[in-house]
Protein backbone atom coordinates (compact mmCIF):
# COMPACT_ATOMS: atom_id res chain seq x y z
CA UNK A 1 0.00 0.00 0.00
CA UNK A 2 2.79 2.39 1.04
CA UNK A 3 4.66 1.67 -2.16
CA UNK A 4 1.70 2.39 -3.92
CA UNK A 5 0.77 5.46 -2.93
CA UNK A 6 4.51 6.47 -3.06
CA UNK A 7 4.68 5.67 -6.88
CA UNK A 8 1.32 7.65 -7.11
CA UNK A 9 2.90 10.91 -5.46
CA UNK A 10 6.12 10.67 -7.58
CA UNK A 11 3.89 10.04 -10.42
CA UNK A 12 1.85 13.51 -9.80
CA UNK A 13 4.99 15.42 -8.78
CA UNK A 14 6.28 14.34 -12.58
CA UNK A 15 3.31 15.05 -14.25
CA UNK A 16 3.13 18.76 -12.62
CA UNK A 17 6.99 19.53 -13.46
CA UNK A 18 6.35 18.71 -16.92
CA UNK A 19 3.08 20.60 -17.38
CA UNK A 20 4.74 23.44 -15.76
CA UNK A 21 4.48 26.63 -17.80
CA UNK A 22 7.38 28.60 -18.57
CA UNK A 23 8.08 31.80 -15.98
CA UNK A 24 7.53 35.13 -16.80
CA UNK A 25 11.18 36.14 -16.97
CA UNK A 26 12.59 38.75 -18.80
CA UNK A 27 16.08 38.58 -20.66
CA UNK A 28 18.29 39.73 -23.19
CA UNK A 29 18.94 38.63 -26.60
CA UNK A 30 22.05 39.48 -27.89
CA UNK A 31 21.05 42.80 -29.65
CA UNK A 32 19.89 43.72 -26.26
CA UNK A 33 16.45 43.44 -26.86
CA UNK A 34 13.88 42.12 -24.12
CA UNK A 35 12.60 38.91 -24.47
CA UNK A 36 9.55 37.92 -21.57
CA UNK A 37 10.30 34.15 -21.60
CA UNK A 38 6.86 33.04 -20.63
CA UNK A 39 5.62 34.54 -24.35
CA UNK A 40 8.20 32.60 -25.89
CA UNK A 41 5.14 29.98 -27.88
CA UNK A 42 2.41 32.26 -27.32
CA UNK A 43 2.04 32.25 -31.42
CA UNK A 44 0.61 29.12 -31.08
CA UNK A 45 3.88 27.20 -32.71
CA UNK A 46 6.49 25.10 -30.10
CA UNK A 47 9.63 26.08 -28.78
CA UNK A 48 12.53 23.84 -27.76
CA UNK A 49 14.60 25.46 -24.96
CA UNK A 50 18.21 24.82 -24.81
CA UNK A 51 20.31 25.97 -21.87
CA UNK A 52 24.30 25.99 -22.68
CA UNK A 53 27.44 27.86 -22.00
CA UNK A 54 30.51 28.79 -24.11
CA UNK A 55 32.58 26.28 -21.72
CA UNK A 56 30.43 23.40 -21.83
CA UNK A 57 31.27 21.12 -24.81
CA UNK A 58 28.34 18.70 -24.81
CA UNK A 59 26.20 21.69 -25.11
CA UNK A 60 28.19 23.16 -27.95
CA UNK A 61 27.71 19.59 -29.58
CA UNK A 62 24.24 19.14 -29.04
CA UNK A 63 23.32 22.48 -30.60
CA UNK A 64 25.68 22.29 -33.64
CA UNK A 65 24.24 18.71 -34.45
CA UNK A 66 20.85 20.64 -33.98
CA UNK A 67 21.78 22.99 -36.96
CA UNK A 68 21.62 20.21 -39.37
CA UNK A 69 17.81 19.82 -38.74
CA UNK A 70 16.63 22.86 -38.01
CA UNK A 71 15.46 24.21 -41.19
CA UNK A 72 13.20 20.84 -41.40
CA UNK A 73 12.28 21.13 -37.83
CA UNK A 74 10.92 24.62 -39.11
CA UNK A 75 8.82 23.49 -41.56
CA UNK A 76 7.22 20.48 -40.53
CA UNK A 77 6.77 21.50 -36.76
CA UNK A 78 6.79 24.98 -36.92
CA UNK A 79 9.64 25.50 -34.12
CA UNK A 80 11.69 27.71 -32.81
CA UNK A 81 14.80 27.06 -30.92
CA UNK A 82 16.20 29.30 -28.44
CA UNK A 83 19.85 28.68 -27.19
CA UNK A 84 19.53 30.01 -23.39
CA UNK A 85 23.24 30.92 -22.42
CA UNK A 86 24.13 30.71 -18.58
CA UNK A 87 27.46 32.33 -19.20
CA UNK A 88 28.19 34.24 -16.32
CA UNK A 89 29.52 37.71 -16.22
CA UNK A 90 33.06 36.07 -16.78
CA UNK A 91 32.20 34.20 -19.52
CA UNK A 92 29.54 35.94 -21.29
CA UNK A 93 32.07 38.04 -23.76
CA UNK A 94 32.21 34.62 -25.83
CA UNK A 95 29.02 33.91 -26.76
CA UNK A 96 28.59 36.23 -29.45
CA UNK A 97 32.11 35.49 -30.80
CA UNK A 98 31.20 31.93 -30.56
CA UNK A 99 27.58 32.39 -32.28
CA UNK A 100 29.06 34.02 -35.23
CA UNK A 101 31.92 31.64 -35.35
CA UNK A 102 29.26 28.41 -35.65
CA UNK A 103 26.18 30.41 -37.65
CA UNK A 104 23.49 28.84 -35.44
CA UNK A 105 20.15 30.79 -36.60
CA UNK A 106 18.68 29.65 -33.14
CA UNK A 107 17.36 32.98 -30.81
CA UNK A 108 20.21 33.21 -28.42
CA UNK A 109 19.28 34.73 -24.73
CA UNK A 110 21.67 35.51 -22.33
CA UNK A 111 20.68 34.34 -18.90
CA UNK A 112 24.20 35.70 -17.37
CA UNK A 113 22.63 35.40 -13.38
CA UNK A 114 21.11 32.28 -14.12
CA UNK A 115 17.60 33.42 -12.55
CA UNK A 116 15.70 31.95 -15.45
CA UNK A 117 17.73 28.62 -15.63
CA UNK A 118 16.95 28.17 -11.87
CA UNK A 119 13.16 28.92 -12.22
CA UNK A 120 13.31 26.10 -15.01
CA UNK A 121 14.96 23.60 -12.57
CA UNK A 122 18.17 23.77 -14.92
CA UNK A 123 20.98 22.36 -12.35
CA UNK A 124 23.49 21.70 -15.16
CA UNK A 125 23.37 21.85 -18.83
CA UNK A 126 23.50 20.77 -21.45
CA UNK A 127 19.36 20.79 -20.69
CA UNK A 128 16.89 20.79 -23.25
CA UNK A 129 12.94 21.32 -22.76
CA UNK A 130 10.38 20.82 -25.54
CA UNK A 131 7.50 24.02 -25.19
CA UNK A 132 3.85 23.33 -26.38
CA UNK A 133 2.05 25.88 -28.12
CA UNK A 134 0.25 26.85 -24.74
CA UNK A 135 3.59 27.33 -23.16
CA UNK A 136 3.43 24.17 -21.00
CA UNK A 137 6.96 22.21 -20.82
CA UNK A 138 6.09 18.72 -22.65
CA UNK A 139 9.54 16.82 -22.58
CA UNK A 140 12.81 17.70 -20.57
CA UNK A 141 16.13 15.89 -21.51
CA UNK A 142 19.32 16.56 -19.71
CA UNK A 143 22.94 15.59 -21.08
CA UNK A 144 23.55 15.50 -24.33
CA UNK A 145 24.43 12.11 -26.74
CA UNK A 146 25.03 11.78 -30.10
CA UNK A 147 21.88 10.75 -31.54
CA UNK A 148 19.75 12.75 -29.06
CA UNK A 149 18.33 14.61 -31.67
CA UNK A 150 16.44 11.70 -33.08
CA UNK A 151 14.52 11.67 -29.63
CA UNK A 152 13.64 15.27 -29.56
CA UNK A 153 12.26 14.83 -33.13
CA UNK A 154 10.37 12.02 -31.95
CA UNK A 155 9.15 14.13 -29.19
CA UNK A 156 8.08 16.65 -31.89
CA UNK A 157 6.45 14.15 -34.32
CA UNK A 158 4.05 13.42 -30.80
CA UNK A 159 3.54 17.18 -29.98
CA UNK A 160 2.30 18.02 -33.46
CA UNK A 161 1.17 14.91 -35.32
CA UNK A 162 3.74 15.55 -37.85
CA UNK A 163 5.89 12.91 -39.30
Amino acid sequence: MKKNILTLLLGCIISMGFAQGIPSITLKDLAGNDINMSQISKDGKPAILCFWATWCAPCKKELNNYTEYYADWQAKYGVTIYAISIDDSRSVSRVAPYINSVSWDYKVILDSNKQFAQAMGVNNVPHTFLVDKDGKVVWSHNNYAEGDEAELEHQLEKLTGQK
